[in-house]
């Protein structure tokens, strides 16, 4: 059994969380962007579709991505080392320009996390949430835009030096794994420590994700939470010259 939280109780301890299904570890509560925070900064994020309650996880192990650790393609590095050696190329990364169009775009139907096909995870709520803390400065989008069209993207969460990965989507052949490239390779730079991937896919796994017991997974992020963030959120321009 699982607890039912009311709008203000405190999360239960992470030892709670339950073996099968993986990481599920309380119900109920508000979805706003206060609540959010307090679970990030905890290792707990919420997940659940239009029809279920509430839900909230913390998963034994964690699928975490070391941003210097993505696995790029021979075919998607040389387009993107053109890209940069140009100073332009066939897209153009943006940040922060369409929140709002890219949380839709990563709730229309597509593979979802359990490896069905289901995006109504991303619920209106869930988008005004997310927004919520958009216009806070903590939530992102990045976008990758082709001939003047939103093509992929993805977008997430970041406190301190720690990212939190929510969703991607796209359009065009290698526009997700563009704008994550663009992303891990920030990142990198500004020394965050991990993206936080949630749970194991092989879609994933194939981008160099890897999975974390949990303990390990909060002991990194209870230092990366508290670190200094990045003074701005715009991503250089050089990062594959």
């Amino acid at each position: 059994m699982i607890p039912w939280l009311d709008n203000h109780a405190p999360f239960p301890p992470l030892s709670r969380a339950l073996a099968e299904p993986n990481g599920l570890l309380a119900a109920g509560g508000e979805l706003c962007a206060e609540r959010l925070i307090e679970a990030y900064r905890q290792g707990i994020f919420p997940w659940f579709s239009a029809d279920q309650p509430l839900l909230w996880w913390s998963p034994d192990p964690r699928m975490v991505l070391i941003p210097s650790e993505l696995n790029i393609s021979r075919s998607l590095s040389k387009r993107l080392r053109k890209a940069g050696k140009a100073g332009k190329g066939d897209f153009e990364i943006r940040i922060d320009t369409a929140f709002d169009t890219v949380m839709r775009a990563c709730a229309a139907p597509r593979e979802s996390r359990n490896g069905g096909e289901n995006g109504t995870w991303i619920t209106d709520g869930m988008i005004a949430a997310y927004t919520d803390l958009h216009q806070r400065g903590l939530a992102h989008s990045v976008e990758t835009w082709i001939n003047g069209e939103l093509a992929g993207g993805l977008y997430g969460v970041a406190l301190g030096r720690m990212f939190y990965g929510e969703s991607m989507f796209t359009r065009a052949t290698d526009a997700s794994k563009i704008a994550l490239a663009h992303l891990a390779r920030q990142l990198h730079r500004w020394e965050f420590g991990l993206i936080d991937c949630q749970m194991n896919t092989a879609h994933l796994a194939s981008l160099g994700a890897r999975e974390m017991a949990r303990d390990d997974f909060i002991r990194h992020l209870k230092v990366l939470v508290n670190c200094e963030p990045p003074h701005s959120w715009q991503f250089d321009d050089d990062l594959f010259n």
